[in-house]
């Protein structure tokens, strides 16, 4: 068993660009983004194992013989040594345990089912008692993929306990990384968790959180972009809610309907993803200024695109009508609808502008984070790298 407390986290992601065309084969572009969720795992007393996650009011704790109990009814089930997300018996079987109604969908509900099937499915021998802790920065349901950093986190910690991974943490070091299997292996059990969470995720959202940077999607091919700079944006949530699946039902109608114009916009916003990629792979061997203004550009098309295909919202006009009056340049990232804008911050923005915008995105009634997009994939902590504020989240459980 582990000796020690471990602290892991995992980005949130946004998507850069390509929302919606990526469901019809076009190319998206998302982006680990420097809002975190962090985990601390600590060995405990023994034969309990207790999950904490203070953000959602949430707290649970069993008996290690128990879970074990349940681990062998779930391999029966499937007939085989680990349970396999998705299959429903197993599914029904981690609900009776944990006393959670069939369907329910609140977030301590799902949290709850992904950390004991990631728990059983990883250990593969006994349950070690431990006491997890989780905090994060992301705000839940914003399309900010805050589920996927928790999966993330949880993969690696587990993984690390059973000693399927390294401790890559040398003494005086503030942080460290896996090698690229070992980041292989976490990335696939993170997608086990999120299916348990949502059934049939496409993987991009724990990939981000798992590498870091930046990667391609399409057509379900995963790529990692080759060393990408580090942006600095506002992050405004509009706080309006939305329906992804009601937005892609728009979309794929107004498709239908007016075919020789919506395919154009598609292959246009494709486009921008692919011309997207290549400046952000050109950054880091040739810095220059000249770059932002065309990323600038990227921002304003699609943003119009996006407001074609009827996705847009007129709190994320309002969100860009702001920013353009301090004279940046947002579009919205997601599912559109209302949900979450991003706001690129070139090196030369003056503080004085970002506070500005800052202020009048807030009096709208937004909420607004100064953050960066480009950041680290999952990563192991030392207790001295972490910020005060996280220290204190960590501490106060």
């Amino acid at each position: 068993m582990w000796a020690q407390d471990l602290t892991v986290s995992a980005p949130g992601k946004v998507i850069l660009h390509g929302e919606h065309a990526v469901v019809l084969g076009k190319v998206a572009l998302a982006v680990a983004l420097d809002l975190r969720t962090f985990l601390r795992l600590r060995p405990s007393a023994e034969g309990r194992v207790s999950v904490s996650l203070p953000g959602v009011g949430f707290g649970r704790s069993w008996d290690t013989p128990d879970l074990q109990a349940l681990r062998g009814r779930i391999a029966g089930k499937a007939g085989r040594g680990t349970a396999v997300p998705g299959h429903v018996e197993q599914l029904d079987a981690l609900r009776e345990f944990a006393g959670i109604a069939a369907g329910a969908s609140a977030p301590e509900s799902l949290a709850t089912l992904a950390f004991l099937y990631m728990c059983l499915a990883i250990s593969a021998k006994d349950v070690p008692s431990m006491d997890i802790l989780v905090c994060s920065e992301l705000p839940m349901g914003a399309g900010l993929g805050s589920s996927a950093a928790y999966a993330v986190c949880l993969a690696a910690a587990l993984l690390m306990v059973c000693g399927a991974i390294s401790c890559p943490l040398q003494e005086g070091e503030p942080t460290a990384r896996w090698t690229e299997e070992e980041l292989t292996l976490i990335n696939s059990w993170a997608f086990r968790g999120e299916q348990v969470i949502h059934g049939n995720p496409s993987g991009v959202d724990n990939a981000v959180g798992t590498w870091g940077g930046a990667l391609r999607y399409q057509a379900g091919k995963i790529t990692p972009l080759k060393r990408v700079p580090t942006l600095r944006i506002l992050l405004s949530n509009t706080k309006v809610p939305r329906s992804t699946k009601v937005l892609v039902a728009g979309v794929k109608e107004k498709i239908l309907k007016f075919p020789a114009i919506m395919n154009p916009v598609l292959d246009s916003i494709g486009a921008i993803s692919q011309e997207c990629q290549n400046v952000l792979e050109a950054m880091p061997e040739n810095p220059s200024p000249e770059h932002y203004p065309v990323l600038e550009e990227f921002f304003d098309i699609n943003q119009h695109h996006l407001n074609v295909l009827g996705v847009g919202h007129p709190s994320l006009d309002r969100l860009c009508q702001v920013t353009a009056s301090h004279s940046l340049h947002s579009k919205l990232t997601g599912a559109g609808g209302g949900g979450c804008g991003i706001t690129l911050l070139p090196p030369d923005t003056s503080p004085l502008a970002v506070e500005a915008a800052k202020q009048d995105l807030c009096a709208c009634g937004f909420e607004c984070w100064e953050t960066k997009i480009g950041a680290p994939g999952v990563t192991l902590h030392s207790a001295s790298s972490l910020s005060a504020q996280v220290q204190h989240a960590l501490a106060r459980c």
